[in-house]
């Protein structure tokens, strides 16, 4: 079976490691938050945070994230003792048997919504990401100069209209929900400095972007690799350029990219079915089995997309992901590695801890806010609800119950 997981955001988050428990999930998805980005994570941070997982019955399973310094992305400033920090933290993270680091690679931006209540036909809430307001902010807000070449002449036109009818309380909601820091963000701005922040990437394109990525695993994987530690990079969310700003891990074709970059198995892919699932020309089955080998972490949401390059945070087993094909995918390679790790042990007669075949992580994303998280006295982060992500891992553990009974009983 799939290890089941879930996000935690540490001691502050509403949800507690109990309920995670009583959830059905046996790893946690957690980071040092408190730490700043570029700084080293120090064994000692390491193991209390450790040592409260493990004391609630739980395993802390992936690190999601430690984030890469700015400075990295654009290799310019302190780049290389950034990189030298982040080698030395994925040193200490081993030391301390956590086995995944997941991270990302977007510039200024981590994830990006313009709703963070967007009401559902059932009346739950989900997260949105709505293209004509985010032209509306680039355009008007933003004020960002090259913006109009960015959007069509039908968005362009919508994006005035929605400017136009606008008041300052809708204004003023729509910049804290793009650019005040959503859960696991790196950062939060206010306008005059984001703008100061797209312009430190003036000259960076899509190539260049792409380029000090590969400096990047160059140096930390081979790391990875020493110490025994699963890398896994986010795709973009969303998976296109936005603000003026490149993208590099958006399609297959990125993907394939990083993997190339340094090719070895600790340099690996964290296959999130929502983010790749944002562009209509990601096949997400076919994805899963081309990039399966360096899958090393799963996040399973589904979006709903729209005409116009919008969607929204659809059910777990809805929306527009084949969800139930994805897992067939994500089933067959589990049980690629089990079998490779059953020759392996009978011809060697024993494995490394390395070596032996371990369950991929996965964990439900960005549940709807319902039932109880509708309450006025119920605290969560935006996507980060209880029971949303309940139903979620609910869903996909008997969606993997059901394919594995299946296939056992040769009915697919």
């Amino acid at each position: 079976m799939l290890e089941q997981t879930w996000r935690w955001f540490g001691p502050n988050d509403p949800i507690t490691l109990t309920d995670i428990r009583q959830a059905g999930a046996t790893g946690i998805v957690t980071a040092l938050h408190h730490i700043p980005n570029g700084e080293v994570w120090p064994v000692a941070e390491i193991e209390n945070r450790k040592k409260l997982i493990t004391e609630s019955g739980l395993r802390w399973s992936v690190i999601e994230s430690i984030p890469v310094h700015e400075d990295i992305k654009r290799r310019t400033g302190d780049f290389q003792i950034f990189i030298d920090h982040y080698k030395t933290s994925l040193r200490n993270a081993a030391a301390c048997g956590i086995p995944t680091v997941c991270y990302n690679f977007m510039p200024v931006l981590d994830w990006t919504r313009t709703d963070l209540a967007y009401m559902v036909e059932d009346g739950s809430e989900a997260l949105r990401f709505d293209m004509v307001e985010i032209a509306a902010f680039d355009r008007y807000i933003l004020q960002r100069p090259l913006a109009a070449a960015d959007y069509s002449i039908d968005i362009q036109q919508r994006a005035a209209r929605w400017f136009a009818g606008a008041d300052a309380a809708m204004k003023e909601k729509l910049i804290r929900n793009i650019i005040a820091g959503l859960p696991g963000s790196e950062a939060s701005y206010t306008v005059d400095t984001f703008r100061q922040h797209l312009d430190t990437y003036a000259g960076i394109d899509a190539a260049q972007l792409r380029a000090n990525l590969v400096l990047f695993l160059q140096e930390i994987a081979p790391v990875a690799e020493e110490v025994g530690i699963n890398l896994a990079i986010h795709p973009d969310d969303p998976p296109f350029p936005m603000f003026g700003l490149p993208r590099v891990v958006s399609t297959l074709e990125d993907a394939e990219a990083v993997i190339a970059a340094y090719d070895v198995p600790s340099n690996g892919i964290c296959f999130c079915t929502g983010s790749f699932g944002a562009r209509a020309d990601n096949d997400l089955p076919a994805m899963m089995r081309q990039l399966g080998r360096r899958v090393n972490f799963l996040h399973f949401r589904s979006v709903q997309l729209e005409a116009d390059g919008s969607f929204y945070e659809a059910n777990h087993l809805e929306g527009s992901a084949e969800m139930a094909q994805v897992m067939r995918a994500i089933i067959g390679e589990d049980q690629r590695r089990q079998a490779e790790s059953s020759i392996h042990e009978r011809s060697r007669n024993q494995l490394s801890e390395r070596s032996r075949a371990q369950a991929i992580p996965f964990r439900p994303d960005h549940g709807h806010k319902m039932l109880g998280d509708l309450s006025v006295n119920t605290k969560s982060n935006p996507g980060y609800s209880l029971y949303g992500r309940v139903r979620g891992l609910a869903e996909l553990r008997g969606l993997e119950m059901g394919i594995r009974s299946m296939l056992t009983d040769n009915l697919l």
